[in-house]
């Protein structure tokens, strides 16, 4: 019996060892590689990943890029494609007719509905008409600074009445879409781009990309970790870097997502005043409470509507959100550069 405890612990041994040697092979298989590309969703998208080949990388990366150019064109607001039904053909019909779209949009419009519902309407995918107001007059700020102006109280009490959310009807079995104001329009800027990046990153994997970090703005996403089973580290923006390094906080991820929504990117200011793009339901106004939200979670979509929510509100009630919410913590950036964590944030950072 002696002896055949000893083949058993030599024959254990020896899986071990092998498995370890195939790892070793496999890893040295593998190079590291990283590529860009631009367009999508009006940013940079970075991917790192590891292929055999720099030809094999390259291909993979052209199928990433479509498939980031596929959602963009599905939710685009601005701009209609030849055979698509998008955002916009459903906003173009408003109060006329409903649109046959595709299920990737009614999968998107019910992830909308699902977060005005858990953010109690702090994030608000029929509030169109009302951001809508906001980008003109951004746009115009930025074209002319003499210009710049914000919205009045009148206008924008004037766009709210158009935005219950109740007037978005979905027909499941039709996969149709309507809306039934004909003055209220969907922006899906709060979840469109997290939504995609989860679905590419879920694309990635199936074409066999099984160790990449998909990097869309402030959207980063990881597909596995490191072929050496180390995690991703991912470096969070500083939003003033002029006062300091460019980041302000690392986190390592081998799964799942990291997204921040902040004021240091698409803004403009008024009199010495900076509004930025992300718009509270409740006042119609840009909220002043941080200059970035963090937050991390499984799902890219979810993790992009609680960082619109939580920079939506005022720490304390954003901080018990998360707290009753499984899988998901997050990082404050204060006006004032003071840095807030939930609990489990990133357990290599101070808390």
């Amino acid at each position: 019996m002696k002896k055949l405890r000893q083949a058993g612990i030599l024959v254990a041994a020896v899986l071990v060892l092998a498995g370890v040697v195939c790892i070793q092979y496999y890893n040295q298989k593998l190079q590291r590689y990283e590529g860009q590309f631009f367009g999508s969703f009006d940013t940079v998208t970075t991917v790192t990943g590891y292929a055999k080949s720099q030809k094999d990388f390259s291909e993979k990366l052209g199928l990433l890029e479509e498939k980031l150019a596929h959602y963009h064109q599905l939710f685009d607001i601005y701009h209609t494609y030849d055979g698509v039904n998008n955002i916009k053909t459903i906003n173009d019909a408003a109060g006329k007719q409903a649109v046959k779209v595709d299920g990737e949009i009614l999968d998107l419009l019910r992830l909308g509905k699902d977060m005005y519902a858990r953010t109690e309407g702090k994030v608000h995918i029929a509030y169109g008409s009302v951001l809508s107001l906001w980008h003109d007059c951004r746009e115009e700020g930025l074209r002319s600074q003499e210009q710049a102006r914000i919205p009045t109280e009148e206008e924008l009490a004037k766009r709210a009445v158009h935005t219950d959310m109740d007037d978005l009807v979905i027909d499941e079995e039709a996969a149709t879409v309507f809306l039934r104001d004909g003055e209220m329009s969907l922006d899906v800027g709060s979840i469109g781009k997290g939504y995609a990046v989860q679905k590419v990153a879920e694309y990635a994997r199936e074409i066999g990309m099984e160790h990449t970090l998909i990097s869309v703005g402030g959207n980063v996403c990881a597909v596995g970790g490191k072929a050496d089973g180390t995690p991703w580290v991912v470096g969070v923006e500083n939003p003033r870097p002029d006062n300091g390094e460019p980041y302000i906080a690392t986190v390592e991820i081998d799964s799942g997502c990291i997204v921040t929504s902040g004021d240091y990117q698409r803004y403009y200011e008024v009199e010495g005043e900076r509004y930025c793009h992300i718009i509270d339901p409740d006042t119609n106004m840009p909220p002043q409470y941080f200059s970035s939200v963090s937050v991390r979670t499984k799902d890219s979509g979810v993790a992009d509507a609680f960082s619109t929510a939580l920079f939506n509100m005022e720490y304390e009630a954003g901080l018990a959100l998360v707290e009753n919410m499984e899988d998901m913590e997050a990082m404050w950036v204060g006006k004032d550069g003071q840095i807030r964590y939930s609990g489990g944030f990133n357990n290599d950072e101070e808390k």
